[in-house]
């Protein structure tokens, strides 16, 4: 037997706040029976586990251990970073390489941490890349 992801929890102040941040990202409504002020608010976005978030006091002091990697689906990277930080996230640091390869990472309103990569398209153009650069450094 193995386990399955039921849903990702994220800790935070303001739960409906952040839902509707993440609900924004995902592009999935909030639950109907969330309200301002509740302790739990729930994503059910398409294709993936829930998204929780629960009220805690203490608010978030150091780097995330575990963290969202997302891939936009229908647009580039840098279209997907200007829309999520249009909505609300903060750059943290710029992970891309001049292969076209990394990610960049953005944090959400209440400071987590998650990547952006590149889409499907530009994930393969930078592995070409980088073997390409390889067979130069390394000639037969």
């Amino acid at each position: 037997m193995s386990s399955t992801i039921h849903n990702i929890s994220f800790d935070c102040h303001d739960t409906y706040a952040l839902a509707g941040f993440w609900a924004q990202v995902f592009d999935c409504p909030r639950q109907p029976d969330d309200f301002p002020g509740d302790p739990e608010a729930m994503l059910l976005p398409p294709g993936g586990p829930e998204v929780l978030f629960i009220a805690v006091p203490e608010g978030k002091t150091v780097k995330n251990r575990l963290h969202l990697d997302l891939q936009p689906a229908d647009r580039t990277r840098a279209e997907e970073v200007e829309r999520l930080l249009g909505i609300g996230a903060t750059l943290v640091p710029d992970r891309v390489s001049p292969t076209g390869g990394g990610w960049v990472v953005l944090a959400d309103p209440e400071g987590n941490e998650f990547c952006v990569l590149g889409n499907a398209a530009e994930r393969a153009a930078a592995a070409a890349a980088r073997a390409a650069a390889a067979e130069v450094a390394e000639p037969a």
